[in-house]
């Protein structure tokens, strides 16, 4: 029999090897089973090798071993291997502990993969695939081919039923009444004060529509563990899985440190045969939502779940773990290289990081932003930077690293740049197709999130190169790309420069010209042709700000800055409005200002209905008309609370928690509110709320003021510490006008007036 239709889910069957769904063309979910064995690799000295043959014919009969040779990427070489077939996923670890418990000297590769990657590698499907599947009688796959490809542009969408479930209110912070359950167009209020009823209700709506996803709030941090609990409880079978062979999975919760950051991730609920994703606990779920998870597990091949809640540098390493697995390259177990030996002189040379040029601090008028595309990535296709051909010694033919005594072998293709191209490739054509879709369509909207999903891999690559425990990482191949990268924007200024611009800011891999040459296309050109990498035109603003930094005010912040395209889109970094500790009325206080002068060809001109607005925002604070939540500030614990040495706002609100009996651990954030008196602060998630009588307005209005001068100051030609106190002088509207002549001792008193208004910028 011939069936057709998606790869819907591929997981460990104990018995079978793989259980594999198809969400087929008549629209019916089938679980079929697959045989599916699995092989992994053992190197080392020959004595070793054969001791692991006799250990292995006496310990695992099942397993068929046999010596073969395979790539070690960090040996540039083919080596001896012991080849050891299990017949089932199921049965590695059975086999793989007590061989590196016996033999812990050895190295061994191909051993903890992701099912899906193996099965994508062996048989060219991956998630969401169109297939073709040939299957017997008892629901075998005897024959499986791929219909499509996960670079196409244009797919079929997958027919998929998603049911949505939400609690009422957000438990950490009350006690939920009702589960709101929205099935297609319908939706279905469920009360929680009659558990049983609920239940019963819940699993007759499951069996009804029959979801593929289940789409949830909370739904991993509390919504299905208090479901599961509470049908063990009353005795209902609550048909959560569709596979009804399979288990539910349950990962503990974890912390990590991620460039300097800590995160937490909450416990994760995998179901079988069917998907469930907690938007709170989806990684990225703000930025690409479902579209970006599902453009995700079709390119890493992950599972749609996982995909959905690992990090983009677990999908990066994916990709690399799966182009590995398809040359017949093995993947380390535990990496076992150490960085070569460098003098000091070297290591100063080389650790350098990104270029940073110290911007211009003030406004500025017709400025262009020129940005590489995915520089980092682009360095390492174009020059073949990967683990295996970088090398501290020179080799005959290889290329010298620009500033550092580093060689590339350009005379093979690496691995890190096969497994990139085409996820570059795929970026750069979808930045295309957007670039010709209006804003408000939905297919720009889909094509986005697509991109941005991608842009998130491509981003995190870099930083996988030099991640000490990643599979494919090396520290002089992450070296190598940021000196290519240094050059490349050097490059970029010289062409500027020459063709009559002026650079007032570069970072990393953009730069921001001054009166630059209406002739985009040319210079674009001669610049890819100088640096061999491809270069964008941004946008060319009205105008933009560069800000200070708030710790030395007459030093530049590389990337604090907010500035208005010709269209109208503003575009703003390092401000409080991209901050997640911001309270959300402080933010949209500020991009209410921020969008009233980017109306005006000249920000000036909109100062006087700024200035309005920003005085009826505050007069909202003032009244106690502003709800709660947009006045909740939002931190992360850093630390365990006993390693708390000052009694921070966030460590007194975790006190608070931690005495109404809630528990919180490093990494997830707090929310609280700023009152008067001791402690002058209330956590959010307590029972109760604090009168609002408590609220310290003042310290809320303090807040308001400074991130509207943040946006404001650059326009009235102030320091921004100088904001608040100013706008209290003049918050007249009448003595708005007059404001120069009795501005702050040493700010905008000093500077030359312009037709009555402020002057555009404060020197430096």
């Amino acid at each position: 029999m011939l069936l057709t239709g998606w790869l819907f889910d591929v997981y460990e069957d104990p018995l079978d090897g793989l259980a594999v769904w198809l969400l087929g063309d008549d629209g019916r979910r089938r679980r079929l089973r697959q045989a599916f064995p699995v092989t992994f690799y053992a190197s080392g000295p020959e004595a070793r090798l054969k001791a692991v043959e006799g250990f292995l014919a006496k310990r695992s009969p099942a397993a068929q071993v046999e010596r073969t040779e395979r790539c070690d990427v960090f040996a540039g070489r083919d080596v001896p291997v012991v080849a050891v077939k299990v017949p089932r996923p199921a049965d590695v670890p059975g086999v793989f502990r007590p061989l590196e418990r016996a033999f812990p000297d050895l190295s061994y590769g191909d051993v903890d993969l992701q099912l899906s990657i193996r099965y994508a590698a062996a048989s060219g499907l991956f998630p969401l695939a169109r297939c073709r599947m040939e299957v017997d009688a008892g629901g075998r796959v005897l024959a499986a081919e791929a219909l499509d490809s996960p670079w196409d542009m244009d797919r079929p969408p997958m027919p998929l039923r998603i049911c949505s479930l939400e609690p009422d209110v957000d438990p950490a912070h009350a006690d939920p009444r009702w589960l709101v359950v929205r099935c297609g167009e319908q939706e279905h209020r469920l009360a929680l004060n009659a558990p049983r009823a609920m239940l019963v209700n819940l699993r007759a709506l499951l069996l009804r529509h029959d979801p593929d996803l289940l789409l949830a709030a909370r739904g991993d941090t509390w919504l299905l563990p208090w479901l599961i609990d509470l049908a063990d409880q009353w005795g209902v079978d609550l048909p959560l899985n569709r596979d009804h062979h399979g288990k539910i999975g349950r990962r503990k919760e974890r912390w990590y440190f991620s460039y300097g950051q800590l995160v937490y991730r909450g416990e994760q609920v995998l179901l079988a045969g069917r998907w469930h994703i907690d938007r709170h606990n989806a990684m990225l779920w703000d930025d690409y939502d479902l579209e970006g998870v599902l453009e995700l597990a079709r390119v890493t091949c992950l599972p749609v779940q996982t995909s959905a809640r690992v990090s983009p540098g677990t999908g990066i390493s994916s990709v690399q773990m799966l182009t590995a697995l398809r040359l017949g390259v093995l993947v380390p177990w535990q990496k076992q290289q150490a960085e070569e030996p460098h003098s000091a002189l070297d290591l100063f040379a080389a650790d350098q990081g990104g270029l940073v040029y110290q911007p211009k601090i003030g406004l500025h008028r017709n400025v262009s932003g020129l940005d590489f595309v995915s520089m980092y990535p682009a360095i390492m296709v174009n020059y073949n930077i990967s683990p295996e051909t970088v090398s501290a010694t020179p080799r005959p033919g290889a290329e010298r690293v620009p500033e550092l005594n580093l060689w590339i072998d350009r005379s093979r293709p690496g691995l890190v740049p096969q497994a990139l191209l085409p996820l570059l490739n795929r970026r750069v054509a979808l930045k295309e197709r957007l670039a010709g879709l209006p804003h408000d369509s939905p297919e720009y909207q889909l094509n986005k999130k697509r991109a941005s999903a991608l842009k998130w891999l491509l981003v995190t690559c870099f930083g996988y190169l030099g991640y000490r425990n990643a599979r494919f990482g090396r520290i002089e191949a992450h070296q190598a790309v940021t000196a290519y990268g240094r050059e490349a924007l050097l490059c970029a200024k010289e062409v500027v420069e020459e063709h009559g611009g002026e650079v007032i800011q570069m970072y990393v891999d953009g730069l921001w010209v001054k009166d630059c040459p209406a002739d985009y296309p040319s210079l674009l050109d001669e610049i890819l042709a100088r640096s061999g990498l491809p270069v964008g035109l941004d946008g060319v603003y009205r105008w933009v700000a560069f800000l200070p930094s708030r710790v030395h005010p007459r030093r530049a912040a590389a990337n604090r800055y907010f500035g208005v395209f010709q269209d109208g889109e503003v575009k703003v970094r390092g401000i409080e409005a991209r901050r997640r500790d911001t309270a959300p009325f402080i933010s949209a206080t500020q991009l209410a200002v921020l969008k009233i002068l980017a109306r005006h060809a000249d920000p000036q001109d909109g100062l006087p209905e700024a200035w309005q607005a920003l005085r009826q925002r505050l007069d909202l604070l003032r009244r106690g008309r502003v709800k709660l939540e947009d006045l909740l500030l939002a931190q992360k614990m850093g630390r365990d609370m006993e390693e708390y040495k000052a009694r921070s706002p966030v460590a007194r609100a975790v006190a608070q928690l931690q005495a109404a009996g809630k528990t919180l651990k490093p990494g997830q954030r707090v929310r609280y509110l700023l009152t008067l008196g001791h402690p002058g602060v209330w956590a959010w998630d307590l029972p109760s709320h604090p009168p609002l009588a408590s609220l310290d307005i003042a310290r809320y209005e303090e807040l308001v003021l400074r991130a509207a001068g943040t946006v404001l100051a650059p326009v009235c030609g102030i320091l921004e510490s100088q904001f608040p106190a100013y706008f209290r002088q003049h918050a007249s509207p009448h003595e708005f006008d007059r404001y120069t002549s009795q501005a702050l001792p040493g700010a905008a008193k000093a500077l030359p007036r312009a037709r009555g208004r402020a002057p555009a910028s404060l020197p430096v």
